[in-house]
């Protein structure tokens, strides 16, 4: 069967792709059944010339088999959901890769520790939906936002999180392969929702590593810059003799 969704590219993606289409064929599958059992008693028992309604009070050994197999596939798929669920949400692995995405109407801040290994520190390197990361590393992402309630959403990784003001909310996620991919807020948060996009390169760990050196030379060199004093004086002119 072709997929109906974005080509997957986290180590993750399958799984939930998997239970995405398990769902998908026990649902249709139930309401197939459903449907057509609902028209084949509404034609047999239509209304006909001779015929008279009777009244029956049903039989409670069929209503007690369609509340049970309904139920036992309910709790099939909690079980097998709560699997995926607890492997993907319930732990995040160890990593020294991590980045803070924090959100505003209608941006997407990325923010990356500076040479002293910490955040919220003023040799950060911060850019504006502009996401790198490495390939085939676990990467962890701490989120933020601002203002109102954002949801961040990677579609091609599976990866979607609301992003809470006054909350630190940690996702991970570890690329397959290389390329761009969208960055979108998938939360109606004001007017300006239709333009809050970024774009997540993946690269592969030795341009990461080239990539971010460069950024962290920025901040450094503007640092530097900040810090200087200020130019002197050009010389007065002697006055002539």
């Amino acid at each position: 069967m072709r997929s109906w969704l974005p080509e997957g590219v986290s180590t993750y993606s399958g799984s939930i792709d998997h239970m995405f289409y398990m769902i998908l064929w026990v649902t249709g599958i139930g309401f197939i059944v459903t449907e057509v059992v609902l028209f084949a008693f509404a034609f047999m028992y239509r209304s006909r010339p001779g015929r008279r309604a009777t009244y029956t009070h049903g039989n409670s050994k069929l209503e007690i088999i369609w509340t049970v197999v309904p139920a036992a596939f309910f709790v099939f798929l909690g079980f097998m959901s709560q699997n995926v669920w607890s492997s993907i949400k319930g732990h995040v692995p160890h990593t020294d890769e991590e980045v803070t995405v924090t959100a505003s109407q209608f941006n997407w801040e990325i923010r990356y520790k500076g040479k002293d290994g910490a955040f919220d520190t003023p040799d950060d390197v911060v850019t504006s939906n502009d996401m790198r990361l490495p390939v085939d590393v676990p990467v962890k992402i701490r989120l933020r936002s601002k203002d109102v309630i954002h949801s961040f959403f990677l579609p091609q990784f599976r990866l979607k999180q609301d992003a809470v003001p006054g909350l630190t909310i940690e996702v991970w996620l570890q690329a397959t392969r290389t390329g761009e991919f969208e960055i979108a807020c998938a939360e109606l948060c004001g007017f300006g929702h239709y333009s809050m996009r970024g774009v997540l390169t993946v690269l592969k760990p030795e341009e990461y590593r080239t990539w971010l050196s460069e950024q962290e030379a920025g901040v450094t060199a503007a640092q530097a810059g900040q810090g200087a004093p200020a130019p002197a004086a050009a010389e007065a002119k002697a006055p002539p003799a």
